[in-house]
């Protein structure tokens, strides 16, 4: 990562099928159409990435792996056509474990592909059938063996809690198996339902229980207990890694760093501006067939005041928190002191500690988070 490098999301809205809980945008039942969709991807890697340096490439979904070993190939030999990709580049593709096979890991590696995020989500398959996962845990198993066969010494593996039916003990087994894994990386997300997702639906028809706050805290507390103990560091509030294997990606986020986000539905903060891209499949794929660039369906500039409050806000998900230092060097002089009485009341409220003009998270704040992040708006 260097001073002037950027992360690069390109977004791929394909999947064997719509998990129930997921609210991603993706396609279900339009595969066939993948072939267009990195043709109409690489134009805008043509247009957009031309002279950029990137630190991490990211392929997320939706499904990628469903992307062939040439396309993935093709991808990357486009963006290096049109921008820089550093040596020692995090190149990290998302990945179903019910379709992976040893071939298709073993050609993607040898691509570049040197990260590999697996949606496990839980080692449980009464737990994977609510979700509406494909695989099932002796897959997740099996696959995570075939990674490393295939020589991916970098693995990130995805944890759901707080889901339906769950208990501490249950969670603890799952913990229990990732753990004997051995992963460099573990993601831990907390159930949420949006409104348009299946599993939102079952539970308002009393099909599936309301979730337990008090046992998903329960059952984060428990996961920042074991996996300290298994010698990871919880250097982000939904993610651990064991020494050296921070996301690069993950990192360009929570430090408010610029980002590049390609295809329907990426989001980018570059040049003081946040954009996104429609989510609408067949309005891109009409428009770069056609050669002509869509309009962003948002595209706002972000004030420095907006910049400052986010800067905050996104380092404090980070176990390293904010440095006065860091914020004034990158935003001038003194504009700490503009949160004075808000870091005081967090302090007192026992959610924040100060330390040598550095402020962080407590243990409390990090199950309470929003109730911090909300006094930092401008």
């Amino acid at each position: 990562m260097t001073e002037n490098s950027l992360a690069l999301y390109m977004h791929f809205p394909f999947c064997l099928k719509k998990c129930g809980y997921c609210s991603f945008v993706s396609y279900t039942n339009r595969l066939e159409h993948i072939s267009d969709y990195v043709n109409c991807l690489q134009k805008e890697i043509k247009l957009r990435t031309d002279g950029l340096c990137f630190h991490s490439l990211y392929f997320g979904g939706g499904t990628p792996s469903l992307l062939s070993p040439a396309q993935i190939a093709d991808i990357i030999s486009g963006i290096k056509t049109s921008a820089r990709i550093l040596p020692d580049a995090e190149v990290t593709l998302e990945a179903n474990p019910g379709i992976l096979t040893l071939q298709y890991l073993e050609q993607i590696n040898r691509l570049g592909i040197n990260r590999l995020s697996l949606g496990i989500q839980s080692f449980s398959d009464a737990e994977l059938a609510v979700l509406g996962r494909l695989h099932n845990t002796t897959q997740a198993r099996d696959v995570y063996k075939k990674a490393r066969a295939a020589g991916f010494d970098n693995i990130n593996l995805d944890l759901i809690y707080g889901l339906p039916h769950s208990t501490l003990l249950s969670f603890k087994t799952n913990l229990n198996e990732v753990l004997k894994l051995a992963p460099e990386h573990i993601s831990l997300y907390g159930l949420t339902l949006e409104e348009d997702t299946p599993m939102y639906l079952q539970v308002q028809k009393g099909l599936l229980p309301f979730m337990d706050s008090e046992i998903a805290a329960d059952q984060y507390q428990l996961a920042e207990e074991m996996l300290d103990n298994a010698g990871y560091r919880h250097y982000e509030i939904s993610n651990w890694a064991k020494p050296g294997y921070q996301s690069l990606h993950n990192l360009t986020y929570w430090q408010n760093r610029p980002y590049l986000g390609l295809g329907v539905a990426g989001h980018s903060f570059f040049q003081n501006c946040r954009t996104a891209n429609d989510i609408n499949l067949d309005e891109y794929l009409f428009c770069w067939q056609n050669n002509c660039p869509p309009e962003p369906s948002e595209n706002i500039h972000v004030d420095l005041a907006n910049q400052l409050a986010e800067t905050i806000i996104l380092g404090l998900r980070l176990d390293n928190g904010v440095s006065a230092e860091y914020v004034e060097n990158r935003f001038g002089p003194c504009v700490m002191d503009v949160y004075y009485p808000q870091i005081q009341e967090c302090v007192e409220l026992g959610l924040l500690e100060e330390h040598d003009r550095c402020i962080r998270l407590t243990p409390r704040g990090r199950l309470l988070s929003n109730e911090v992040f909300w006094r930092f708006l401008p």
